[in-house]
């Protein structure tokens, strides 16, 4: 069963008398437990396309179907419920707030969720331990290394148990020896059964994946199964 289904999707952007044209009629479909990886230069339209799967922005016309409900004519509330629901983000500048411990940052998306204090404590606790920082979860994030404030964000995009894993450069601001262990811990999560989409413009990254598409000028430029993904 198709995750997502996205079936001609255009998005205009008006900007003064112009239209961009960021997306000229994009289709595809996502299955679950898939590892795809979103590529093309800048002005592809690859960060449009993240913000339209992730809930974040809307179709000009198309549909996008996610986990068979048609999100395409949402209204922000409507969206704002199906982000928490169904996908875990994971962005370049890992998004932590500052004031809040590690444990704290992961569990926030279950008090939005209305999950008891009980249950909150016990899935945070898991989570954080699952990503390797149970002995840094009581640090705030400028106590921690750019890594593990990246292993914070993913643990809080995990703790809600969603649809997809969406990251968008995730390794953009970290060194070399770090990048390769946060794509490890993301293998781990595909290997669990999760489904994961990382936007990046490295190839390197982009290996990892099982699937590349690669966007150009709006358009699909090439959609290809990956046959030696990096493993680990």
């Amino acid at each position: 069963m198709s995750l997502i289904e996205l079936n001609n999707v255009i998005k205009n952007y008006v900007v003064g008398p112009n239209v961009v044209r960021a997306l000229q009629g994009i289709s595809f479909n996502i299955n679950k437990n898939e590892y795809v990886a979103i590529m093309g230069p800048s002005g592809s339209g690859k960060s449009t396309l993240m913000n339209i799967l992730g809930c974040l922005d809307t179709v000009s016309s198309g549909k996008y179907v996610l986990n068979g409900i048609d999100v395409s004519d949402m209204s922000d509330n409507e969206l704002a419920d199906i982000r928490n629901k169904e996908i875990g983000f994971v962005f370049q500048t890992f998004n932590l707030l500052p004031r809040y411990t590690a444990f704290d940052n992961v569990m926030l998306p279950l008090i939005y969720a209305g999950v008891k204090s009980g249950e909150r404590i016990e899935r945070t606790s898991q989570v954080i331990a699952a990503v390797g920082l149970a002995e840094r979860s009581h640090h705030r994030p400028n106590e921690l290394s750019g890594g593990q404030r990246q292993r914070v964000a993913i643990a809080r995009a995990l703790i809600n148990n969603p649809s997809i894993i969406l990251a968008d450069e995730p390794t953009g601001n970290l060194d070399t020896k770090t990048s390769v262990e946060i794509m490890e811990i993301f293998e781990q999560i595909y290997q669990k059964g999760n489904t994961i989409i990382v936007v990046t413009h490295e190839d390197e990254i982009a290996r990892y994946a099982r699937r590349i598409i690669r966007l150009r000028d709006g358009l699909i430029e090439s959609d290809t199964i990956n046959e030696k993904p990096i493993l680990i």
